[in-house]
C-alpha cells in the first residue's frame, strides 16, 4: 500500500514538472516556429506547426526596414546607461548616509522611499504626467530617464546589506589618514559594493528594457521608439502581422537571454551574499 502510494506522489510530481515545463515553453516555441514564416504561410498554417523552412529571414530584415528596430535598440541603450549611472550614484550615496550616520531625520527619509513605493504608481500618473509636461520632457528620453531614477527601496535595501558588513573600522582609519567623508565613500564604500551594483546593473537593465508603459505614455514620437513599443507597428485596428511581431519578438529576446545566461551567477550572490555575510 506505503509502496502504491509512494508511485501515485511520483507520478503527480512528474506530471506537475511537465504541465510547468510545458507552459514555460510552449510561448517561446510559437514565438520561434512562426517567426520564419511568411505572410501566407502563417494565415495557411496553424500557428504550432513548423514552418516550411527555418532559413527564411525576409521578417527578420522587414523588422529593421519597417519597424526601426535598430533604432529602437539604440534609444533604449542611451536610457539604460543614463539611468544605470544616476541609479548607481544616487542608490550608494544615499544608502553610504543611511547605513554609517545617525540623525535625526534618518527614519523619516527611509520611510519616504517605502511610502513612494507602497503607492501604486497607477493612481499618481495623472499628476506624474502633468510633471513630466511642465518639466518640459514630453516626448523626450529624459522623461523615462527621470521616473526610471525615481523612488527604489529595493536597490536601497540592496545596497544597506553590504554597507552594513562592511567594518565600520575601514572609517575610522580613513579618517585618521585625514580623508574626507566623501573620500572615504569613494575609495573604500564605493568598490565594496560592486557586487551589489552588479546585481543592480542586472535586474534594473531587464526591467528597463522589457518597460513598454512608460516609453509608450511619455514617447509617442515615432523616432523616439523603444524595442518594446516598435512591436505595435505590426498591430493594426483590426488585425496584426504576427509573423513579423514574433519576428521581432524573437529579436527583442536575444539580449536578455544572452545577460541572463551568462551573468545569472551575480544576480544570486549578489542578493544572497549581502544577507549571509
Amino acid at each position: 500500500m506505503a509502496h502504491t502510494k509512494f508511485r501515485l506522489v511520483d507520478i503527480i510530481k512528474y506530471v506537475s514538472l511537465l504541465i510547468g515545463v510545458f507552459v514555460v515553453l510552449f510561448p517561446p516555441y510559437v514565438v520561434v516556429v512562426n517567426a520564419f514564416k511568411s505572410t501566407d504561410e502563417f494565415n495557411s498554417s496553424s500557428s504550432m506547426s513548423l514552418p516550411k523552412s527555418f532559413l527564411n529571414f525576409d521578417n527578420f530584415v522587414a523588422v529593421f526596414q519597417r519597424g526601426g528596430l535598430l533604432s529602437g535598440f539604440g534609444n533604449v541603450l542611451v536610457i539604460i546607461i543614463i539611468t544605470l549611472t544616476l541609479n548607481i550614484l544616487f542608490g550608494t550615496m544615499v544608502a553610504y548616509v543611511l547605513g554609517r550616520f545617525s540623525f535625526k531625520l534618518k527614519p523619516v527619509v527611509f520611510g519616504a522611499y517605502l511610502v513612494a513605493t507602497i503607492i501604486p504608481s497607477i493612481t499618481t500618473q495623472v499628476a506624474t504626467f502633468g510633471i513630466i509636461k511642465n518639466m518640459g520632457l514630453y516626448n523626450t528620453l529624459g522623461a523615462p530617464i527621470v521616473l526610471y531614477i525615481g523612488a527604489d527601496v529595493i536597490q536601497i535595501i540592496l545596497y544597506l546589506q553590504f554597507i552594513r558588513n562592511i567594518p565600520v573600522d575601514l572609517d575610522e582609519s580613513a579618517m585618521v589618514e585625514g580623508a574626507s567623508l566623501f573620500k572615504i565613500y569613494r575609495s573604500i564604500i564605493f568598490p565594496l559594493l560592486t557586487p551589489a551594483t552588479a546585481t543592480l546593473v542586472i535586474l534594473k537593465t531587464i526591467s528597463i528594457y522589457n518597460d513598454m508603459y512608460i516609453p509608450y505614455l511619455y514617447m509617442p514620437k515615432q523616432s523616439l521608439g523603444v524595442v518594446t513599443t516598435i512591436l505595435m507597428r505590426f498591430q493594426g485596428v483590426n488585425s496584426g502581422e504576427w509573423n513579423l511581431i514574433c519576428a521581432a519578438i524573437l529579436l527583442i529576446l536575444l539580449p536578455t537571454v544572452i545577460l541572463y545566461f551568462f551573468l545569472q551567477r551575480y544576480i544570486f550572490e549578489g542578493v544572497t551574499s549581502g544577507a549571509v555575510k
